[in-house]
């Protein structure tokens, strides 16, 4: 933290830039902003591309369930990852929202109040990061296929 704001501090003395407050700036060691200042770039959050990119608004309408996950959920889920903007939508069109990962952090139950009805781990059992990635898709369909008998269930009226 504080090799950033001193690199913060160096960009606005030589170049005039101001980074500091730039959201997205401290993001990849200070690389958001390395190319605001130098490249003069524009910093955009990666979930508003995805929301752009996949057409995700316009596809929540029609939608009855919707997954969404990382690698890693937490805390900093919150701050601007997919999970969280992909609730934020859903949550306009009632739709419900099942989050999944490979590891849920402390914290991750935070989102539960953000429009995500439900956070599973993709990882059955402790497992080395070797192990998990040796075969993730399978361990996403595993979690989701074990949601969806879960979802029949409800369906059914059981």
């Amino acid at each position: 933290e504080k090799y950033l704001t001193n690199f913060a501090r160096v960009i606005k003395k030589d170049l005039g830039v101001e980074v500091a407050n730039l959201p997205g700036a401290g993001a990849a060691g200070g690389l958001g902003a390395g190319l605001a200042a130098f490249l003069n770039a524009r910093i955009e959050q990666g979930v508003d591309i995805v929301i752009k990119a996949w057409e995700l608004k316009e596809k929540m309408k029609n939608a009855d369930l919707v997954f969404t996950g990382e690698g890693s959920i937490d805390r900093q889920t919150l701050y601007g990852k997919v999970p969280f903007g992909v609730a934020k939508i859903a949550k306009k069109y009632g739709v419900p929202v099942i989050a999944i990962a490979g590891n849920v952090e402390d914290g991750a139950y935070m989102l539960l109040e953000y429009g995500i009805e439900a956070i599973f781990s993709t990882t059955p059992r402790i497992m080395t990061l070797a192990e998990i990635r040796k075969n993730p898709g399978q361990l996403i369909t595993n979690t989701v296929e074990q949601i969806m008998r879960i979802y029949r269930l409800r369906e059914e009226g059981c």
